[in-house]
């Protein structure tokens, strides 16, 4: 493979405006709100909200997974086979719906919350499916479909997968509707974007999903161009006031196009009705086209504010746009802002339309510009990039031993290095004057950031920052829902609510280093820091910048043992994180890590076979690697051991394995801490002697192999050239 073009084989939608694509394009073409009353959960106020009718809180899944399933049914209806290779989903909320009413109640039995974590509506889809490649989840805030939508555009262009369903999904929760209204961001009388009396956004629900095929199809509906994203670096809530990050991510977006601004027929905006959001879009907007104006409109006057799934329902309007050459109407404006100098589209119109640019601006300053057109009109194919290895240019961990020399220390010892530091001890590197809002994971992110360039002994930080968290920031979650709870929405506070969104920490991180490139947060489970090593492979291909790649979770005395049933297998309370500073190797001497293999367990009975056949065989592995360092969760440690002693069988391995949840404790992002005592090892050049026979095993050149064992298979390999 040379060249890549990637198509919308299908689609599919489920907002406050209808179900399924000829619902959806009959009500853009009637300028229809879809905003009413929020009778989900009790509120003090009539604030319209964007409800999807005909949802029931089943005991089976909560509403964002019922809302996914709608969406990727209408969609996988163009599907032969009824797979995927992979799949690909933004949330923010998961099944927080469900996790609400049953903490109110004190519920604590960790089988009630199995369909808490974001990670488990794309695993949920997944076995939908029958997927037998990753399932990824993005947490970007606002943006995360669309963020969703580009790391799936990168997978085709890479090879990795040919059909892959992407898109976004999220249900409204008491959790974002009180978190945005002690923001005071939400409009009493309803989402009026640009309009000079606007006054903030109106919450909503939904889900898009799209089928993308590196293979055009018969019916395809239209071509994903290209997608760009950025990050503002600048406030954890307002954007910059010069719309400097939105500026970037459409230029980025339209680079990736290979096509001009003056090809864009249409901008859907972002558009909350939010006075800031709107103001800062305008600057960018008039940055990137001084002269004449595309049309351009937003469409969250009638959709309202689905968060994580407004991306993805968005990139299925400009679809529909493109498809009925019908520009939608900016709902909800009555009178534009003049301050704003620009023109929206007051009414839906019938205009030519071949190329569309739809911006997604989330929290944190996560944007996201996604480039749609017509099949086959645009720009000649991109060019097929491989996965490179990253160079490792710097790393460190933390865990219940303390720092990275600590913690090696404490396995020279003989002793293992689970348990949970004290917040002080987390901060040591920190200074007073950044921490003093911060809880716990947030200072693990921004410490262990901060040795990892420490350890670099670059001047330059990192440009781009990926971090993966299986559970987010359960601190700030936990405390902003007591206070919901025991005021009955009256005074929850607004900084847990900014603290508790999955991509704070990384947005933090951002923030110290004025890192203005990527910035991913991916949530999977037991997989998250393998997701965000994948994200930095693909999305930093042909670049020359570093960036951080990083695992981290935090240790709760309430909110761990009701989500993480592994938790519940070992005595101590664990946490911490590992964190990388990667670069361009450009093939030249030095310690290199990369993600090997990722494939999901269920419905694929071959999967050890396979990945003994990814990394070459018996022979390739006892001459590559001279140690394993293997992950299995407790929650599925039967399964992982056996799936353990069939690659070891397969691969006929002798030398150590290292079982490493038994050393640094019973945490989702633990793969991150054994990928850089790997690192270590190798520069080091042994295995400490405790670790193995006793006596320190030299590495004689060899690499070190991360295994991950449970519900998926993941391979990182940490290695020199």
């Amino acid at each position: 493979m040379t060249e890549t073009r990637v198509y919308i084989s299908g689609m599919g939608v489920v907002s406050c405006l209808g179900t399924g694509v000829l619902e959806t394009t009959d009500a853009i073409r009637k300028g229809l709100s879809g905003l009413g009353p929020l009778t989900l959960f009790p509120i003090a106020c009539t604030d319209p909200a964007g409800q999807v009718s005909g949802l029931f809180q089943t005991e089976a899944v909560p509403r964002t997974h019922q809302l996914a399933r709608l969406a990727a049914d209408q969609a996988m209806a163009a599907s032969d086979d009824g797979t995927v290779d992979a799949i690909v989903l933004g949330t923010t909320t998961g099944g927080m719906a469900t996790t609400e009413e049953l903490l109110e109640k004190k519920k604590d039995d960790p089988r009630l919350f199995r369909h808490h974590s974001a990670a488990s509506v794309a695993e949920d889809l997944a076995r939908r499916y029958r997927c037998k490649g990753p399932a990824i989840t993005i947490c970007t805030a606002c943006s995360s479909g669309a963020v969703a939508i580009k790391l799936a555009l990168e997978m085709l262009r890479a090879g990795l997968a040919e059909r892959v369903l992407a898109g976004g999904a999220d249900s409204l929760c008491r959790l974002t509707y009180y978190g945005f209204k002690s923001l005071q961001l939400i409009d009493p009388e309803g989402s009026r974007p640009l309009d000079k009396d606007r006054r903030g956004m109106s919450l909503s629900e939904g889900a898009a999903m799209l089928l993308l095929s590196s293979n055009r199809p018969d019916n395809a509906m239209a071509e994903l161009l290209g997608a760009g994203l950025s990050c503002d670096a600048y406030h954890p809530v307002k954007p910059h006031p010069n719309g400097r990050g939105a500026l970037a991510a459409m230029r980025a977006a339209i680079r990736d196009a290979g096509i001009s601004e003056s090809d864009i027929d249409y901008i859907n905006l972002h558009g909350t009705g939010t006075p800031d959001n709107d103001l800062s879009e305008a600057e960018a907007i008039r940055s990137l086209f001084p002269d004449e104006k595309p049309s351009m409109s937003s469409v969250k006057g009638g959709f309202g504010h689905s968060l994580a799934a407004a991306g993805a329902i968005e990139t299925v309007v400009s679809a529909i746009s493109i498809s009925n050459n019908l520009i939608p109407a900016n709902v909800g404006c009555t009178l534009p802002d003049a301050g704003l100098k620009l023109n929206p589209v007051m009414k839906p119109t019938g205009k030519p339309v071949d190329c569309v640019l739809s911006n997604s601006f989330g929290f944190g300053g996560n944007n996201a510009s996604v480039v749609i057109g017509g099949p086959g009109k645009h720009r000649s194919p991109a060019p097929f990039l491989e996965m490179e290895p990253m160079a490792v240019l710097g790393y460190a961990c933390l865990t219940g031993a303390g720092d990275t020399k600590s913690t090696v220390a404490s396995l020279l010892a003989g002793r293992g290095c689970k348990g949970a530091l004290p917040l002080q001890e987390i901060s040591r590197n920190l200074s007073s004057q950044v921490v003093r809002r911060l809880k716990r994971l947030p200072r693990l992110a921004l410490s262990l950031a901060i040795a990892a360039h420490g350890n670099s002994g670059r001047a330059v930080p990192p440009s781009s920052v990926f971090l993966g968290t299986g559970w987010g920031a359960l601190s700030e979650t936990c405390d902003f829902l007591a206070g919901l709870f025991e005021t009955g929405g009256r005074f929850p506070s607004p900084t847990d609510f900014v603290g508790s969104v999955h991509n704070g920490p990384a947005g933090q991180v951002a923030l110290h280093f004025q890192s203005t490139g990527f910035n991913i947060t991916t949530s999977g489970g037991d997989q998250s820091f393998e997701q965000a090593l994948m994200a930095a492979h693909l999305l930093t291909r042909g670049g020359d910048d570093s960036s951080f790649v990083m695992g981290a979770d935090e240790s709760h005395p309430i909110l761990s043992k009701c989500f993480d049933e592994s938790v519940l297998t070992d005595e101590t309370l664990s946490d911490g994180g590992g964190a990388f500073c990667l670069g361009k190797g450009n093939g030249e001497p030095g310690l290199y890590i990369r993600l090997s293999f990722y494939e999901n367990v269920e419905n694929n009975p071959e999967v050890i076979s396979s990945l003994t056949g990814r990394l070459g065989g018996p022979d390739r592995i006892k001459s590559a690697y001279g140690a394993v360092l293997t992950g299995m969760p407790g929650a599925c440690r039967r399964e992982g051991e056996e799936q353990l002693q069939r690659f070891l069988s397969l691969a006929a391995f002798e030398n150590p394995v290292i079982d490493y949840r038994r050393l640094a404790g019973e945490f989702a992002s633990s793969s991150a801490v054994a990928a850089v005592l790997a690192a270590g090892f190798m520069e080091e050049g042994k295995i400490p002697g405790p670790l193995c026979s006793g006596q320190p095993l030299p590495l004689d050149g060899k690499g070190v192999l991360v295994l991950g064992l449970g519900k998926f298979v993941t391979a990182v390999e940490v290695f020199r050239r």
